[in-house]
């Protein structure tokens, strides 16, 4: 309210209409909801504007992952082994025409090995909504559109725009699985996390007493046990038979599992200063059960600061995703994640003979940033009295 007034204050307006514009204000502000309150100010956070764009622009790769793979992310060739990324021409003659070299084959007389190189002579012209692959679109229409593509030819052969990794399988194509199933595992293992942190953590601040004491020592506990080898232990106890969706279900949980813990402290605390107040009274006498005051009553008067602490809770499950998988304790190959796609950049020499192969890192400090600069964003508009 008060930087509304002294914006108007600074305005140009004859001394009668700045002070109704001023009580305009002041009563539009009054009038305003929680909600409302939130978006004026976390819109004027240009930084968490900018990252909850990001944000966006993520899980719509996420939506449609394969639409915006050009190429089959599952199809090897070893012959393509290790290219390196190939730029894109966007004029030729003076008009826009974007394409990139088609690559000729020859055998390296030092090593006897098949080496790529770019063909001035073969130019493969890109087009939008081109034919490819086949897919099912949300996982039940089936389409083979894809983003871009090639007027002539398959884009598996010719279009390698952040080049292969060592089974010759386009990385641009399997970045974006990849990030389908980084940031899906991130967002529910969160809501399951949030659901936990939640039930356990406005019961033991609700009830109080023995309940409470009970919850406080298993969460204790749980913070306790050290996290690798924890994992250690779970990766080899997982049957090697077992199928993606069963391992990707089972990761989700655990993690869920271990991340729980700080949310509940978060809502005890709240709930310990709520508990004595008026509504809650209220709705105990009126026969309300204790699950329907948890969720229909506590939780909403602060729901602004849950929302908050689960997006800064997000990068955290991304990133235990990530260097699990990429320690080899997480998701395994033949499923597709950030840190699967890192493993093959986890020595020394690949790092200095293929540098692209560490590109699927540059998403993983984006997401992270993005989500600790929305979390910021959010928690101070959760507080738009303040």
């Amino acid at each position: 309210m008060a930087e509304a007034v002294e914006t108007l204050k600074g305005s140009t307006l004859p001394p009668q209409r700045d002070a109704e514009a001023e009580r305009a204000a002041a009563d539009r502000i009054s009038m305003a909801t929680q909600w409302q309150l939130m978006w004026w100010r976390f819109r004027k956070h240009r930084l968490a504007m900018a990252a909850a764009v990001v944000v966006l622009f993520g899980y719509t790769i996420v939506l449609f992952a394969d639409f915006f793979a050009y190429a089959n992310p599952r199809q090897s060739d070893a012959q393509l082994s290790l290219l390196p990324p190939q730029p894109i021409y966007f004029f030729e003659d003076g008009q826009f025409r974007p394409h990139v070299l088609g690559l000729t084959g020859k055998r390296d007389p030092r090593t006897f090995r098949r080496v790529y190189e770019p063909d001035p002579e073969k130019k493969m012209y890109l087009t939008l909504f081109a034919q490819g692959y086949e897919y099912k679109l949300f996982g039940f229409i089936p389409t083979n559109r894809h983003l871009i593509g090639v007027t002539n030819g398959r884009a598996e052969d010719g279009i390698f725009l952040m080049g292969t990794d060592l089974q010759g399988r386009d990385l641009f194509s399997r970045l974006m699985l990849a990030t389908q199933t980084s940031l899906t595992i991130g967002l529910v293992g969160v809501a399951l996390s949030l659901f936990l942190g939640v039930l356990l953590g406005g019961i033991s601040g609700l009830y109080g007493g023995v309940v409470d004491a009970i919850i406080q020592r298993l969460i204790e506990i749980v913070r306790s046990i050290p996290t690798i080898p924890l994992w250690m232990g779970l990766a080899a106890a997982m049957p090697s038979e077992w199928p993606i969706t069963r391992i990707y279900f089972f990761i989700t949980i655990i993690i869920a599992l271990i991340g729980w813990t700080t949310m509940a402290r978060v809502v005890r605390g709240r709930f310990l200063a709520l508990r004595e107040e008026d509504f809650v009274t209220a709705a105990e006498l009126a026969g309300a059960s204790q699950m329907r005051i948890i969720f229909r009553h506590m939780v909403p008067s602060f729901l602004s600061h849950i929302i908050a602490a689960t997006t800064l809770a997000l990068p955290a499950m991304i990133i235990a995703e990530t260097s699990l998988s990429f320690l080899g304790l997480g998701l395994r190959a033949p499923a597709v994640s950030w840190g699967v796609l890192l493993q093959q950049a986890s020595n020394i020499q690949a790092v200095a003979i293929t540098p692209w192969l560490l590109i699927p890192a540059i998403p993983v400090i984006v997401m992270v940033l993005a989500f600790n600069f929305l979390g910021d964003g959010l928690r101070d508009a959760a507080d738009p009295y303040g």
